[in-house]
């Protein structure tokens, strides 16, 4: 049986769905931990992140079998970067940057399988969990269960917004709140600017009916979205859960320094 993305599945039916990104780590325990954590999906990161395929892949089969569904943001709209997470077992791809109609198709069509796209087929890869599948079955499935989002954090992509979401088979816009900011030319995060952008593109997501996320440092922005209708929601990231954990028990430390031990804290 070919595994089921419950991820799309559960964003097609209007529910929420929790996940983060993976940057630095390529620790498969580091994956087993999310997972434990009760995440729905993650992130692992080929634009940004240190990564080279071979660490990706045994970072997929590892969130596999521990049901997370792994997602993979590539560095570029190539099909060879589309084709080769995906048959690594990548239960869907996001392009960063989007700024076109045309780039939005040529992701869909990287994706997708005849006659919807142009992807070429391998069975008994990480994608089928190494079974074998018959060219129907592979084609009919993977078409339907491979997630495709595009990354909303251009101020072109703001601009044709209605456009991009009319694309057949684009499942999510995921917003990048803080290159949205730069390519605004605001201030911060935060500023009323930013603000209206990323409710412009809600509102584009919610009359074409499809999913919008946002993934942002701060969890309480998050939560306000999902409260506004958001769906796909991502915090944090492996660098930045390490560096806060760090520092919160580093603080910890130095403020017992100035507390004095009682005997029974001393023995």
């Amino acid at each position: 049986m070919l595994p089921i993305n419950h991820v799309k599945q559960a964003l097609k039916s209007g529910q929420s769905v929790y996940g983060t990104m993976l940057v630095e780590s390529a620790s498969t325990a580091y994956v087993m931990m999310l997972a434990h954590a009760g995440y729905d999906f993650v992130f692992i990161d080929m634009e940004h992140g240190v990564y080279d395929l071979g660490e990706v892949a045994g970072m997929i089969r590892v969130a596999r079998l521990a049901g997370l569904t792994p997602l993979v943001r590539i560095p570029d709209l190539a099909y060879d970067l589309v084709a080769r997470a995906l048959d690594a077992g990548a239960m869907g791809v996001m392009l960063p940057r989007v700024e076109t109609v045309e780039q939005a198709q040529t992701l869909v069509r990287y994706v997708k399988y005849p006659p919807v796209g142009v992807r070429g087929a391998a069975a008994g890869r990480g994608h089928t969990d190494y079974r074998s599948a018959g060219p129907r079955d592979l084609v009919r499935h993977m078409n339907e269960h491979t997630l495709v989002v595009l990354q909303i954090e251009r101020v072109e992509a703001v601009r044709c917004i209605d456009e991009l979401f009319a694309v057949p088979e684009v499942d999510v816009g995921l917003i990048g709140p803080f290159d949205l900011t730069i390519s605004l030319g605001a201030a911060n995060v935060t500023d009323p600017e930013v603000e209206a952008a990323i409710a412009q593109v809600l509102e584009a997501a919610q009359r074409a009916g499809v999913a919008c996320g946002i993934h942002s440092s701060d969890p309480r922005e998050v939560a306000a979205w999902k409260q506004r209708g958001m769906t796909m929601l991502m915090s944090g990231s492996d660098a930045q859960f390490f560096n806060a954990g760090a520092r919160q028990a580093l603080i910890a430390m130095q403020q017992s320094e100035s507390a004095p031990m009682t005997h029974s804290e001393a023995v």
